[in-house]
């Protein structure tokens, strides 16, 4: 898994996997989901990051990965 943070348009891009993307699923008017050809999900974009996820701080942000 791989966070991007892109200031310029404060947006976070979640990988999840590596794979050529088929389509964007909009989840909502700030949460869109890129997909494979298969409906695998390979990735989850946030804009309106500070807006959205009222506690993020790009620099003082550590991420936690919880597996099952």
């Amino acid at each position: 898994m791989k966070l991007k943070y892109d200031s310029k348009v404060d947006a976070i891009y979640i990988e999840l996997a590596k794979g050529r993307y088929n389509k964007t699923k909009k989840i909502t008017d700030s949460i869109l989901v890129d997909e494979d050809s298969k409906g695998r999900v390979l990735g989850i974009e946030i804009l309106d990051v500070k807006k959205n996820i009222s506690a993020f701080d790009p620099q003082n942000t550590k991420f936690i990965v919880q597996t099952s």
